[in-house]
């Protein structure tokens, strides 16, 4: 369960990022570098900032699928 808020939060945020780009101001962009910089770190240090916050939440790791 928590793999897939993970990845529903991550593109969300991507998502949200273009459009604020595109609707209000390009600076928004880094909004969505920053997702991307920090998926790309979260594969090699095994470190996600919103596992924690779903640790400190409750949410169960759960088998996914």
């Amino acid at each position: 369960m928590r793999e897939k808020i993970v990845r529903a939060v991550a593109g969300s945020m991507v998502l949200i990022s273009i459009s604020l780009a595109f609707w209000v101001n390009m600076h928004w962009l880094w909004l969505g570098v920053f997702v991307g910089v920090n998926l790309v770190q979260s594969t090699f240090t095994r470190f996600c900032p919103l596992e924690k916050i779903l640790d400190a939440a409750g949410v169960e790791k759960g088998n996914c699928c």
